[in-house]
């Protein structure tokens, strides 16, 4: 039975390996803004985090009945602590991605908010009475 706990724990461990490089990758995307490279990434995101959930949904109840039974052997448990260092930093990663995103996102309104005034003045006119007014200067074209 522990050889097939180690021999999990070494796939979850490559598996966990694997995300932290797209995650890596994504970031690398993010930063460049390419669309297609990144939804294309996120598929398979998507298809290794379910790869990872069904073995830690193996893994861990066979992991807590070797628990009970004795304490786990040294293999074991650097197996265990190198899966739990891994996941820590595939959580890092995460974090940056996160404020990359909002970063890209608050810079994008930014620029929506620019655009928007600089075509607010563009179209600022005057009334009869001199004072500022919004709109466009004609009353459009009429054929």
């Amino acid at each position: 039975m522990a050889t097939t706990i180690s021999e999990q724990l070494a796939k979850q461990i490559e598996q966990l390996s694997a995300l932290k490089a797209l995650l890596e990758k994504e970031l690398h995307l993010i930063s460049s803004r390419d669309a297609e490279s990144l939804m294309t990434l996120l598929k398979d995101k998507e298809q290794l985090l379910s790869d990872i959930q069904h073995l830690d949904e193996t893994v861990n109840p066979q992991l807590k009945a070797l628990q009970q039974e004795a304490p786990l052997s040294s293999e074991l448990n650097e197996l265990v602590e190198q899966a739990k260092t891994l996941l820590s930093e595939c959580q890092y990663c995460t974090e940056v991605n996160q404020v990359a995103v909002e970063q890209g996102q608050l810079r994008l309104a930014h620029l929506r908010n620019l655009m928007m005034e600089v075509r607010a003045k563009e179209s600022l006119t005057y009334d009869k009475a001199g004072k500022k007014k919004g709109g466009f200067s004609g009353k459009g074209v009429s054929a």
